[in-house]
């Protein structure tokens, strides 16, 4: 079932990407532009991102830290004076892992400053925009780590799953204004945040992968577009599972 509508043309259309100077966000950002979009791309730090916008001139570099609201609504004001945006994607995320029982209260903050507060504050500058127009995309970057509470994700999963959520009453808000909402929830994608990890991560794809998947997602209307399916459809399963039954369960595959 459509969700929203379909996307499958990006001849013409202007996209920004938050928090895409690496993994999911560059890769995805470089298949829209294959696909014939023209995309903006923002971070703090331009890493790979200013040797390929000085060769295309459908591929802009705007520097931006998601925590500095003012300049997050002088970036948006200004992408927006430039035209219209069709698509805006949240991919802005900040990731290191933390148990209760070393509890760093400052970490836990930045988390929630770059994977939800941000998103708040690019929300806040692009919706007027969009609900001007009666039209545009909001997709905002979640994870499967989001969809229950997991072992070293103290920091991590709750913002992604106040991400989810925040997507899903957005979506019931604005699908009478002809403005699409989408959240995407990866698996393990090989990124620098990912890199961190110290055990094996099963179903392991590459950015690219991920980025297909996405823009797959967007051409079949999807609310919830989630990847790679042979993981991820069991996690679902998962969050079904009574708490006597996931607790133990969880404990015995991951060891801790």
């Amino acid at each position: 079932m459509q969700l929203n509508t379909p996307i499958t043309d990006w001849q013409g259309r202007r996209v920004w990407l938050v928090g895409a100077s690496t993994g999911i966000g560059l890769a995805c950002a470089q298949a829209l532009r294959a696909a014939g979009a023209h995309v903006i791309v923002s971070a703090r730090n331009p890493q790979g991102v200013l040797d390929w916008a000085a060769q295309d001139a459908h591929v802009q570099w705007r520097a931006l830290d998601v925590s500095d609201p003012e300049q997050v609504q002088a970036t948006a004001k200004a992408l927006q004076a430039e035209g219209p945006l069709d698509l805006v994607v949240y991919a802005a995320g900040y990731y290191r892992a933390q148990r209760a029982t070393a509890i760093d209260l400052d970490d836990l903050l930045q988390h929630d400053k770059v994977n939800y507060q941000g998103a708040l504050q690019v929300l806040h500058a692009v919706l007027p925009g969009m609900l001007a127009r009666q039209n545009g995309h909001i997709s905002l970057l979640s994870s499967v780590a989001g969809w229950r509470g997991l072992p070293n994700g103290l920091a991590y999963g709750p913002t992604k799953a106040a991400l989810t959520h925040l997507a899903e009453t957005l979506y019931m808000d604005l699908q009478d204004q002809g403005i699409g909402v989408s959240v995407v929830n990866p698996g393990f994608v090989a990124t620098p945040l990912t890199a961190q990890n110290e055990f094996t991560m099963p179903a392991l794809i590459s950015p690219e992968q991920a980025a297909r998947d996405m823009l797959k997602g967007w051409a079949q209307g999807q609310f919830d577009i989630h990847f790679p399916k042979r993981f991820t459809l069991w996690l679902k399963l998962l969050r079904l599972l009574p708490y006597r039954l996931y607790f133990p369960l969880v404990r015995k595959f991951t060891g801790l």
